[in-house]
């Protein structure tokens, strides 16, 4: 159980590492590789992994990510929902911001002033 919590660890160092970099693309590649040596994925693999794509404005990949999250049963964090939101909000898709706010409201989720502001200024924009 150490050497998959510890791969798992590592591989979350390294994806925010590339996330920090602006590299969504590499991000993307390790999660990848996680999967196909069996390692277990966590909120924070996926905070991240929606983090570095909402830096490169790939909006649409940060959803699919959400989703796959929450198909895994993956619970998703504050950080991890925000990022989903300013992924839309930089891409223009503020019916998408709205959209998954709402979704997120209704699961009786704990939302915070962040989110709001986000979806706020996503609708400005918009």
């Amino acid at each position: 159980q150490n050497q998959v919590e510890s791969d798992t660890i590592s591989f979350n160092a390294t994806i925010s590492a590339c996330e920090n970099g602006d590299e969504w693309e590499q991000a993307l590649q390790l999660f990848r590789e996680m999967a196909q040596l069996s390692i277990q994925s966590d909120t924070i693999t996926y905070s991240a992994l929606i983090s570095a794509c909402e830096k490169g404005g790939m909006w649409e990949k940060a959803m699919l990510l959400l989703s796959l999250a929450a198909q895994r049963r993956v619970e998703s964090n504050l950080i991890t929902i925000d990022a989903a939101i300013s992924a839309c909000k930089k891409c223009g898709e503020w019916e998408k911001a709205v959209q998954l706010f709402c979704v997120v409201a209704q699961s009786k989720a704990k939302l915070d002033a962040l989110i709001l502001s986000t979806v706020i200024s996503a609708c400005e924009q918009g």
